[in-house]
């Protein structure tokens, strides 16, 4: 796995079309996911209750937050790509995201992307980008969706 280092606005516009890399798997613990509840305040039973999540859910055991695996966005795209020569990057947007599977405490997850486009924004690049998370030995995905960023390059 190699980092993908951008430095300017027409750097990333020679990539659209296509796929910039694949993170590193990230176990999802559930210590992790415990703090999750603590921070977010979603106590539900799924996520925290391992006698009754093994019993009573579907899953077979306690799962991650939806919105904790979404939470990993940052830290993973971070292995993939690095921006250089940036006064600012900004979350813009996440689009038509989809759950489309739990995702298990002690589940390994990485991040694939793809740039779909880059917009010029008076000097501004707005790059949407489809991201999906695998979940490590199964074949649907635990999301997919598009993220669109705004990187305001130094010059």
């Amino acid at each position: 796995m190699s980092l993908l280092t951008i430095r300017s606005l027409a750097e990333l516009e020679q990539l659209q079309g296509q796929e910039l890399g694949v993170s590193a798997y990230f176990t999802i613990t559930q210590e992790q996911i415990s703090r999750f509840a603590e921070a977010t305040l979603d106590y539900q039973w799924i996520h925290l209750d391992a006698e009754r999540a093994r019993t009573e859910s579907p899953f077979g055991g306690t799962i991650a937050h939806g919105y904790l695996t979404v939470s990993l966005l940052p830290y993973l795209w971070g292995q993939i790509v690095r921006i250089e020569n940036l006064k600012m990057q900004v979350n813009y947007e996440i689009e038509s995201l989809r759950f489309n599977q739990a995702v298990p405490a002690g589940s390994d997850v990485r991040l694939r992307t793809r740039l779909m486009s880059v917009k010029n924004l008076r000097g501004i690049a707005k790059a949407q980008i489809d991201v999906t998370l695998e979940i490590k030995d199964q074949k649907k995905p635990a999301y997919t969706g598009v993220v669109t960023f705004l990187y305001h390059f130094a010059d």
